[in-house]
This record gives C-alpha cells, structure tokens and sequence, in this order.
C-alpha cells in the first residue's frame, strides 16, 4: 500500500469534490460477498443533491460515481476482504482503488477537497509490514507480510556438515564444523533480511527458532535492526497463514504493552513543558506548523468524534425533500482525526494509533511529541 498511500496523500486539495469510500468486502458464513449497490445508492443520492445539477463539481461527482459503481460491480477480487476508492474526475480524473485482505470494518462514503485517509491508516499500522524469519540451524524460511496478507516468502538453506570418522580428535574437528556452519548460516540469513528490510521498508521483525540458532541470529543482528525484533516460539514447519496469524497476534500484544509506555512518556514530556503537546486543537496547530514527530491518536476517535467544531467540519441538518428523502446543505467533510492523520503524513511524522481508548481519553485521544517547540 505504500505507492497508493504516497500518491493519496501527495493529492494537492481542491474545489471538486474528493470521493473516499471504504466497503466491507468480506463474505458471510455461507460464502456470500455483501452487496454494496444499495449503500452506494443511497449515499450518492444523498451527496448529489448538494451540487446544482449542471455545476462543474456535480459533473465530477457523476462521472465518479459511475466510475466507482463500475469498479465494484467488475473489479473487486473475491478473495478481497475490504477495499478502499478515492476519486476525482475533476482533478485530471484522479482514481485509486486499493483492495485489501485485512477487513474493513464499515461502509462509509466521504466527500472532501482530499481524499480521507485516517481508515487507510489506521489499517496501515493494524496489519504492519514485517518479516518473519522461521529457522533452525540449517534451513531458514523468510516471510514478509503487510496488510495481512503475504507479501513474499523465500527459504535460505545452509552447508550441511556430514561427519566422518578420522582418529581421537575427529570429535573436536567435527564440532568446530558444526559450529561454524552454524554462524555462516545466521550470518547468510542476517545478510538476506537485512536486504529485505531495506528492500521492503519492513518496520518489525519476528524471529522464531531453536536455542541453539537465536543467540547466534541476535550477535549478527546490525545495530538499527535490534529495536525491530521480537523472539517467539513457531513451529519451523508451520503453514503461511498459521505463521501470519501467529506473528501478527505477538505483534499485536508488544504493541499493546508499549502503548501504555508511550502515552505516559508523553504525559511526562508535556507536564515538564518539554517537547509535547496534547489536545486536538493544540496537535492540530502544531501540525500545521510541522512541529510534530510523533502523532499518538486513539484508534477510536473518528467514531466518537466524527465531526468536531473546532475544524468547521460538521454535517449540515438533513432537510427533507420531496421523494421522502434527506439533503445536506454541504456535503460530508473530512472530520479532525482525519486532518490530524492527513496533516502528519504531508508533514513526515509518524502516526501511531493507540487502540486502548482510556489512554488517551483525558486528552481528547490525541497528543504528539515534538520535533521542536516554538
């Protein structure tokens, strides 16, 4: 997802309207993908009335329309959970559609003058890229997910060392063989992933092996790659997905312990006047002045605050109309978090969304750490 996410959040805002739809794509118990033409239906229709019917902006939001219902009648894969499509017929017909493994988790419509990339992200950092090195002390298989899915496998095998028989001190020989047949292969296999985490921009890493072959990956580990990794028992023989669900459920549960250390830190930071701000309106100033370094945001805050006043992004009153319907004076806005993540993305920071909501609930579920303060 890297190139589309680069490209969305490059997108330069504009006056045509900016549609980000997100559909659940997963199939039910009895194998059946959920229909989205009548959600589609009726989200457009809604969002249509809030353009004079022969305006530039409504003649871009037709075209995408009819763009987007075409790509999901033809174009989703089956094997496809969730996907996500921005379109802009009007700024030089812009269109991205990214289909994802890892679910999403609800139908939603957004109209914008960018594309709305707080889901986008937040699945980003749910389902990170990673590697996952299985080995024992001869062959080593290499996996490299992202997004819940595998993104590339390959296996690196070492010299077997066969023993032979030669007088009173073959036993010695033949262990100093072993041994450093062992250490040329956690240097092979320690070479090859590094490539790969430069390759591949991998940002965790999750060794699983014997006691014998880890201390020896650990001292042939560079420097900048040991914060990356975490230790765990797999079976080397494991299947693909067996090892996707068992790595991602230990990354997961590191990353919820260090959550709790990172927001303290913060707190700890911002009482001593140090690098730190926290609050919406605070973090969302500081973004704009690309102070920030680090954004911590609640995994849940685009649900409990969809559209706060302080950034004028609010629905307009449904007004009844004739058809029994609702209209909008102003179409759906890009609500705070979102602005929150998009801002931090343009601006280089890194987001880190904090999935235990209390953390961050005192602070209106968001703060940031500070590049420098004014």
């Amino acid at each position: 997802m890297e190139e589309p996410l680069a490209r969305l959040v490059a997108f330069e805002p504009t006056t045509f309207p900016v549609l980000s739809v997100y559909l659940n794509t997963q199939p039910d118990q009895h194998g059946r993908t959920p229909d989205a033409a009548p959600y589609l239906h009726r989200e457009f229709k809604a969002l249509a009335r809030t353009w004079a019917p022969n305006s530039p902006e409504r003649h871009s939001f037709d075209r995408d329309v009819e763009r987007i219902v075409l790509y999901t009648a033809d174009k989703i894969d089956p094997a496809a959970n969730g996907v996500a499509i921005f379109a802009c017929w009007g700024a030089q017909e812009f269109f991205e559609a990214i289909q994802l493994t890892s679910p999403v988790s609800d139908n939603l419509v957004y109209a914008y003058n960018q594309p709305h990339l707080y889901h986008l992200a937040h699945l980003d950092e749910q389902y990170p890229r990673y590697a996952a090195v299985l080995t024992d002390t001869n062959t080593a298989r290499i996996f490299v997910f992202g997004l819940g899915q595998v993104i590339g496998a390959e296996q690196v095998k070492g010299k077997r060392v066969h023993r032979v028989k030669v007088g009173g001190w073959s036993q010695a020989r033949y262990q100093r063989r072993v041994g450093n047949a062992h250490h040329e292969h956690a240097k092979e296999v320690i070479e090859r992933l590094a490539q790969i985490v430069r390759e591949d921009k991998v940002s965790h890493i999750v060794l699983a092996g014997d006691q014998v072959i880890i201390p020896l990956l650990e001292e042939q580990l560079p420097q900048e790659m040991v914060p990356m990794v975490e230790v765990m028992k797999l079976d080397i023989h494991a299947s693909e997905q067996d090892v996707l669900a068992a790595t991602l459920e230990k990354l997961q549960e590191e990353e919820a312990k260090t959550a709790a250390e990172k927001v303290d830190r913060l707190m700890q930071h911002y009482r001593a006047r140090g690098l730190a701000v926290v609050g919406p309106q605070e973090t969302l100033e500081a973004l704009a002045n690309g102070q920030v370094e680090e954004l911590l945001i609640s995994g849940v805050l685009e649900e409990s605050h969809p559209q706060p006043e302080a950034v004028q992004a609010i629905l307009a009153p449904e007004i009844p109309d004739a058809e029994g319907g609702t209209q909008s004076e102003e179409p759906r806005q890009a609500s705070l978090p979102d602005l929150l993540v998009t801002k931090a993305k343009q601006t280089g920071a890194t987001v880190t969304f904090i999935e235990d909501a209390a953390l961050l609930e005192s602070i209106g579920g968001v703060g940031a750490f500070l590049r420098w303060r004014a």
